[in-house]
């Protein structure tokens, strides 16, 4: 017999993050293909399964840290989806998270459950600037109304999640877009199957899984996609409460599908427009925008004739984002403390365009996550090799021997011996103290790791640079890469240099900036 839950416990939050991204990995490209509203861009699926794996990534984060108690779960769900949100559904399904958990943090039965759902699906529609009947919204409604009586976690979850499949089969006879296409709604389609999660999660029992289509026959000429904005915007967006209120009068003037979502300071916006630079600059005004993802809405990726090969590199810092792109690779940003999911890894390699990738980590930590992503990218027809680099300094000595002319193996071979050959080091600053293979450190020490390992402490950047500089070069060299983050004194980069040429006659040095959110100082050595 399956063990039901009596309450949505940071354990049951953990296991409905598993199943939600297990059902949106097998639903994905089923999603995708009927996803004709608002814009039939065929991502919707692909949209929510990276939402849902930002929040399954920020409630994993907790078990790895402590034993989280059930209200710290559910809002690391929904501000993990939030961050990490993509595309129209993304965005109202991470809204949908967060009117949840603004319940759900003061009690975790079905009565809790019942009335988080009503919460979500009011705070939904709040969001979005038009609503539109036959969406997302429609279906997490018809959720919410279901389990309006309460009861136990599993009757209302089962509740919630026959309402949503309902009102999902009924979307085409709400929007004309859809019963031409003869499809039911892509988002909402979406949340039934993290609903069904939900259900599996508290009762152990599978779902049956709905289809895409409404079985009816529909002419080859029926799913022509509509016409609207050209770019689609989407940034997470720091401001206060009035400024968004100006934002949102000034973007809905700008285009349509406007949803902005959040609160607390941190905010999603993802907008339809035909200016893309006046969307963003509209965010200037209100606070301050970052990971900004514009998306031409033409089809040129679609039908434009695919490279034959391409690089993907994940860098640390957006200088050497710069750098590596200038150097014609497709870059993805890891930020501190935020690793990209494999979802994010996978979407690169597909805006590379190419029919053979080449995949550079460049983090010893990102390796199961790029050989997901790898043979992913694999099961949709495009070759990859994944060279296993380990830092950026490794990357940028493979994306030097890079020749796209030559064949694919021996490309491989000679990137992949080009960062073989590359040893590299790292400076941080302690945190805490704690015991390393260099002895105790303290918080605030400056440490110099080689190869991963703490190979020295210090207590001055300089000094401890060029002790680490030398122990590499000890062991032969004939070029040193510098990367120094902008946040580290400038007279760093020019201390070391000289430091080489007056003790290590034959050895070059190069220096590049590796912008902000870079480490310190990456080090390597060829």
């Amino acid at each position: 017999m399956p063990q039901t839950a009596q309450t949505l416990d940071a354990a049951a939050v953990r296991s409905w993050c598993v199943r939600a991204l297990d059902a949106l990995g097998r639903e994905r490209e089923e999603i995708d293909a009927i996803n004709v509203y608002p814009i039939a861009d065929g991502d919707t699926g692909t949209n929510l399964y990276l939402t849902v794996e930002s929040a399954a990534r920020a409630v994993e984060a907790l078990f790895d840290e402590d034993a989280p108690d059930a209200g710290d779960a559910i809002r690391a769900m929904a501000h993990g989806a939030l961050i990490g949100a993509r595309g129209n559904s993304g965005t109202i399904l991470s809204q949908l998270l967060r009117g949840m958990a603004s319940v759900l943090a003061a009690g975790h039965d079905g009565d809790h459950l019942a009335r988080s759902l009503e919460a979500a699906a009011r705070s939904a529609r709040a969001a979005v600037a038009h609503p539109v009947e036959g969406t997302i919204l429609s279906v997490a409604t018809a959720a919410a109304a279901a389990c309006d009586g309460g009861g136990s976690l599993v009757t209302v979850a089962r509740g919630a999640y026959e309402g949503a499949r309902n009102a999902l089969e009924a979307t085409p006879g709400q929007l004309a877009v859809l019963e031409r296409a003869g499809v039911v709604d892509a988002g909402g389609r979406g949340l039934v199957a993290v609903l069904g999660a939900l259900v599996e999660a508290v009762s152990g029992e599978a779902q049956v899984r709905p289809t895409g289509t409404t079985h009816r026959p529909v002419a080859d000429d029926t799913c022509a996609p509509e016409s609207g904005p050209a770019f689609e915007v989407i940034y997470l967006l720091e401001a206060d409460d009035p400024a968004v209120e100006r934002l949102r009068a000034r973007l809905d003037a700008l285009g349509d599908s406007l949803v902005v979502v959040g609160g607390d300071g941190l905010w999603n916006v993802h907008v339809h427009v035909d200016d893309a630079g006046a969307a963003v600059e509209a965010g200037v005004e209100a606070g301050r925008p970052y990971r900004i993802r514009i998306t031409h809405f033409s089809g040129v990726t679609e039908t434009r004739e695919r490279t034959q090969r391409a690089v993907v590199a994940v860098v640390p810092g957006e200088g050497l984002a710069g750098l590596c792109a200038e150097a014609g690779a497709t870059t993805v940003l890891a930020r501190p403390g935020e690793p990209p999911a494999s979802g994010e890894l996978v979407d690169a390699i597909r805006r590379a365009h190419a029919r053979e990738v080449v995949l550079l980590p460049n983090d010893t930590d990102l390796r199961h996550t790029a050989g997901a992503a790898a043979e992913q990218a694999r099961a949709e027809g495009i070759r990859v090799a994944l060279i296993p680099t380990r830092a950026a300094v490794q990357g940028i000595a493979a994306l030097a021997v890079h020749e796209p002319d030559r064949r694919f193996d021996e490309d491989v071979v000679a990137m992949t011996a080009a960062a073989g050959a590359t040893r590299y080091a790292e400076l941080a600053v302690a945190e805490r103290q704690s015991f390393t293979s260099a002895g105790v450190c303290q918080a605030g020490d400056i440490l110099g790791l080689i190869e991963g390992d703490v190979a020295v402490i210090g207590q001055d950047l300089t000094t401890t640079a060029r002790t680490v500089l030398d122990r590499m070069l000890s062991a032969g060299g004939e070029l040193v890469t510098l990367i120094v983050a902008d946040e580290t004194p400038p007279s760093l980069a020019a201390a070391l240099e000289r430091h080489v040429r007056e003790t290590h006659l034959a050895v070059d040095t190069t220096t590049y900036r590796g912008g902000a959110g870079a480490p310190a100082l990456l080090i390597g050595v060829e």
